[in-house]
């Protein structure tokens, strides 16, 4: 378990490089070349001690001892000279293992300031080899820094995940472990502490069931009931690939300072090279690439499902390397568990038919700040999948942290519940015993035969849930089918006219109304013919089946109209219903959810009639009914003034003829933002950019999907300041150019080309007046006045530099901003509002069913 202490010091080491070594890749190498100096020469100290002689600085690397390196007799200048030489040496240093020479080669110091390298190196000097555990923890916290690797398309998998899904797969010492995109080998180490604690004296049944996944283990496992042998075997048994390089090299030393003399982690393209492809293994890990390159890859012809998609090829890969009693677990992005391609769906099928036993859903922001990809888990066993005919799915909503860029912890893990549910399901499949899912949380179960029967494969688990749990029945549950007439509109098409009567489809019912304005007309025949079987009458509930699935609303008819593709929900009239009640029923976030996992079709969703009519729907008294609708309906009215404040509040400034106006280009300074292509923005490790799509409509900055770059090489780089503001000039739309946005952050940020860096000169012109402004401007239209009418949202800064702006003394510029933020504060309190009584309509409506 890392200590604060080492924490805080790889942190300061860090911090000492950032200002002359700015990547967080290179600040890994140089710590990491640093670290491995001062523990070889710690080793040779601790010989000398012994009795024993120096080894790895000796002869003629004697003089790049660390003892002479820290002499207080050396200028600053002569240590840089110094420290400089022996990394570049120490490759040919023939007294040192292969691979520290390894990672020596081509090594060099980035920068020539003596100070910074002797306050780096003092830090260095705090860390001794004496405890190989420690280290490793330290160097694991040191590589969680590098966040993901762009070039290989990898994200570093978070801790609390991979030791889920080593505890799940469960590795014995005398069992073959693979990683075919081992990065830094996160997966091996859990496994290895795995073995090592699962072979210990101090391990007892207590301690083996209070696991908690990622926060480490305050008590430090020795594996005494391991033979030599066996941790001789277990050594060479814990096995990695990795196409890069340089991930190799930090894998290796990763395992090193675990413990791991000689590890076993080779350079190896796993999906075009063949030489090791009749290597198989007991257990294979892996959190292989989402990205395939351009062009995808050109993988060799023994794959069982053809594809050049990677994270296909690799899925393919660990199911065919897997030993005859083989168990893996697999991180997968959402395209494996339901894109409709030919390849996907054959994976699919031949993970369900003879591999796989489970499928876990990660929640989407696991890989933030990095990524917001949503991602599950695979898991795999030959042995099991023969003896079932089902698949389990579990569903995980937190893994211990916030989904927020900052991931920070919380109380809330449902990691050790899955776990043991899953582990659960496993003992009563192999036992030959019923597993009931309703007593655990989030799980599901499918037959494999529903699986398949659409030959989608599909595996997502909401899709096979089959009816709403009701964990408590306060009323009775009836059928919507039992209580009211659903009956659906034409699925024909008629002919459209330029006069006649609304035929009404989903896309005509927004915000709890019929939108007229965007309507097709059909004649007085077609009417007719439709109505004939469903016709609308005033009160009945119409709700989408296509498209935007669900959003009911009550029909106020003021005049004549036809329905298609959309459900009609008529009442009787002698029922005990309330028709607000239903409504309010259907257009509950749980079932929305339920639209949503039932839903059919790939280029536009749909649920059937038959569907609707088998809703089972929870029937309080008429007059507790009408109570509750009450009740709902005055939050709404809250909720609706609130709305309107919201929706209809903008700033305003109102200009003084005495306030001086001045051309923009006077007062401010133009920042070019990065030209890149696509793939460029596409990578994952390196400094975030913040492109147009992470300003809002309102001129605020969303950094939720924030990618992150490489910089280019030999080129000028603009970083952002605190109070720039990014401009949109070259959206593509006339109506969305001049939403401004204020940089408002500390830390390292790049802009894309899109948008326009505007950093106000401070002593005249207030960055939050000159945000509010902009803003203001655009909404009044005065950029549009700017442009050439032939130019569709391009804003040439030619045309900026002569904006005319108004400029207030610093004081009422001061007060302007003070006044804007005040009335923001009550929309702000406003929106609040707005959160608590939406919460307190579904909480009333949660009520109903016992919740």
């Amino acid at each position: 378990m890392l200590d604060n202490e080492t924490k805080r010091r790889i942190d300061t080491a860090r911090d000492i490089l950032v200002g002359k070594v700015p990547d967080p890749k290179s600040q890994v190498e140089q710590i990491t070349i640093a670290l491995i100096y001062k523990f070889m020469d710690d080793m040779d100290a601790e010989a000398e001690e012994l009795g024993g002689k120096r080894k790895f600085f000796s002869d003629k690397f004697a003089d790049y001892s660390w003892k002479k390196l820290l002499s207080p007799s050396l200028g600053g200048h002569e240590v840089l000279n110094l420290y400089a030489e022996a990394i570049d040496k120490m490759n040919v240093n023939e007294n040192i293992p292969q691979l520290f020479r390894d990672i020596f080669k081509n090594a060099y110091l980035p920068y020539r300031d003596p100070e910074t390298l002797k306050s780096f190196l003092k830090i260095i000097d705090y860390f001794n080899y004496d405890h190989s555990e420690k280290l490793g923890d330290a160097f694991e916290y040191l590589l969680s820094v590098l966040g993901s690797q762009g070039d290989a398309g990898q994200f570093r998998t978070p801790r609390n995940i991979i030791d889920l899904m080593v505890y799940l797969v469960d590795p014995k010492k005398n069992e073959t472990i693979l990683d075919p995109a081992c990065g830094t080998a996160g997966f091996l180490i859990s496994s290895y502490k795995h073995i090592v604690k699962n072979n210990s004296s101090s391990l007892t049944e207590e301690k083996e069931n209070n696991f908690s996944f990622g926060n480490g283990d305050n008590e430090k496992y020795n594996g005494d009931k391991l033979t030599p042998d066996e941790r001789k075997k277990l050594a060479v048994n814990i096995q990695g690939y990795d196409i890069s390089p340089d991930m190799v090299r930090l894998s290796l030393v990763n395992l090193y300072l675990h413990g791991f003399t000689n590890p076993k982690i080779v350079e190896y393209d796993t999906l075009t090279s063949e030489d090791k492809w009749n290597e198989h293994a007991d257990i294979i890990l892996a959190n292989p690439p989402f990205m395939s390159p351009k062009g995808g890859i050109k993988p060799h012809k023994r794959f069982s499902v053809e594809s050049s998609r990677s994270e296909v090829l690799f899925v393919d890969y660990i199911a065919e390397h897997l030993t005859p009693n083989g168990r893996a677990a697999v991180i997968v992005p959402e395209g494996i568990i339901f894109q409709s391609g030919t390849a996907y769906k054959a994976l699919r099928k031949m993970l369900v038919e003879k591999y796989l036993y489970a499928v876990v859903s990660l929640p989407a922001g696991v890989f933030n700040p990095y990524s917001g990809v949503k991602t599950s888990i695979l898991l795999m066993d030959k042995t099991l999948a023969k003896r079932t005919d089902k698949i389990l799915f579990a569903k995980i909503e937190n893994d211990g942290f916030d989904l927020g860029a900052q991931r920070r912890a919380n109380s809330k893990s449902e990691l050790p519940a899955i776990a043991n549910a899953i582990k659960e399901y496993v003992k009563c499949v192999n036992d030959g015993r019923e597993f009931n899912a309703d007593d655990f949380t989030n799980l599901v179960i499918a037959t494999k035969e529903k699986i398949g029967e659409s030959g989608n494969w599909n595996l997502s688990g909401e899709r096979y849930k089959t009816n709403i749990v009701i964990t408590q029945q306060k009323y009775n549950v009836v059928h919507l089918s039992e209580i009211c007439d659903v009956r659906d509109g034409t699925h024909d098409s008629p002919k459209y006219q330029q006069e006649g009567f609304p035929l009404i489809t989903s896309k005509n019912i927004k915000n709890g109304v019929i939108d007229f304005a965007d309507v097709n007309l059909i004649s007085k025949e077609d009417l007719d013919k439709i109505n004939q079987r469903s016709n609308v009458d005033d009160g009945d509930i119409i709700m989408p089946m296509i498209g935007t699935i669900g959003n009911p609303i009550i029909v106020k008819k003021d005049r004549d109209f036809a329905i298609k593709n959309v459900a009609l929900i008529k009442f009787h009239k002698d029922s005990l219903v309330d028709r607000s009640f239903i409504k309010n029923i259907l257009a509950s976030e749980l079932f929305q959810q339920r639209f949503d996992y039932f839903s059919n079709g790939s280029t536009q969703k749909f649920i059937s009639l038959g569907f609707i009519r088998n809703l089972l729907i929870p029937l309080p008294p008429l007059e507790i009914q009408k109570e509750i609708v009450a009740e709902i309906e005055g939050w709404q009215k809250i909720i609706n003034g609130a709305r309107q404040v919201v929706e209809n509040y903008k700033p305003q400034i109102q200009i003084d003829p005495s306030w001086e106006m001045v051309l923009l280009e006077e007062y401010i300074e133009f920042v070019s933002g990065l030209t890149l292509s696509i793939p460029d923005c596409e990578e994952v490790g390196g400094v975030p950019i913040i492109a147009i799509n992470n300003v809002s409509e309102f001129g605020e900055l969303n950094l939720e999907g924030l990618r992150r770059i490489k910089l280019p090489k030999q080129k000028t780089i603009n970083f952002l300041k605190k109070g720039d503001l990014l401009f949109n000039w070259r959206n593509g739309s006339k109506h969305l150019v001049g939403k401004t946005a204020l940089f408002d952050l500390e830390g390292e940020f790049v802009f894309a080309s899109f948008l326009l860096g505007i950093r106000p000169k401070k002593e005249f012109l207030l960055h939050k007046y000159l945000w509010y402004l902009l803003n203001i401007y655009r909404a009044e239209g005065k950029y549009l006045q700017f442009m050439r009418q032939n130019v569709n949202g391009l804003f040439n800064r030619e045309e900026l530099k002569i904006l005319p702006i108004p400029l207030p003394p610093i004081e009422k510029q001061k007060a302007i901003i003070e006044r804007i933020e005040a009335e923001q504060k009550l929309v702000n309190a406003n929106k609040e509002l707005i959160t608590i009584f939406e919460q307190k309509i579904k909480e009333k409506i949660a009520s109903v069913w016992g919740e």
